[in-house]
């Protein structure tokens, strides 16, 4: 059973609905976006099976700024449809992700729902990369054509630290895990 398995919120049925229609025709991580989305979604409630539905909602939605056609105002969609809660989350979410292209990107770890989406969103990529790295059959060199994403692991950790006394221990775990094999790769690959 998963936060997603029926039955499940009528708000959770409709945003898989929309997640479906948004993520349709795009990729995140070389796999279909609905695929990231609801493994996010599902993160959350492995680790989170009390988390509230606004931020299941948020996950299953979190990339929709980057997906939704041209010209539709995202956020007044979101916020009519789920709420001002799950429409904050996700513009929080959005900002953090187009922080990363920035130098010393900032660490919140001061909002709960946030945190949680933040985390499982991290936790999802990462895992997703070290997969893709391995599947390729030589991780460092798939590491060292990817100098920017190993230039941001000291910020996914420092993240990770920040994050573990809020986030539930195995959730801080599970991330630990994830960046661990990675950093290895990556001074594995620096040497």
């Amino acid at each position: 059973m998963t936060v997603l398995s029926p039955p499940r919120p009528a708000v959770i049925d409709r945003a898989l609905r929309d997640a479906k229609r948004w993520c349709a025709g795009h990729t995140i991580e070389d796999r279909p976006a609905l695929v990231h989305a609801v493994r996010v979604a599902v993160t959350i409630g492995d680790h989170a099976p009390t988390a509230p539905a606004e931020v299941v909602v948020a996950a299953l939605l979190h990339d929709a700024p980057d997906l939704v056609p041209k010209g539709m105002d995202i956020y007044q969609v979101l916020t009519s449809s789920y709420g001002y809660e799950v429409s904050r989350i996700i513009a929080a979410l959005h900002a953090e992700h187009q922080a990363l292209d920035a130098p010393d990107p900032p660490i919140r770890v001061e909002d709960y729902p946030v945190l949680l989406a933040s985390t499982a969103d991290k936790i999802v990529a990462l895992t997703s990369l070290w997969r893709r790295a391995r599947a390729t059959g030589d991780v460092t060199a798939f590491l060292t054509r990817r100098p920017v994403l190993c230039g941001l692991l000291p910020h996914f950790r420092a993240f990770q630290q920040a994050a573990r006394v809020w986030v539930p221990a195995s959730m801080s775990a599970h991330l630990d895990a994830a960046l661990a094999q990675l950093e290895r790769a990556a001074a594995a690959g620096a040497r």
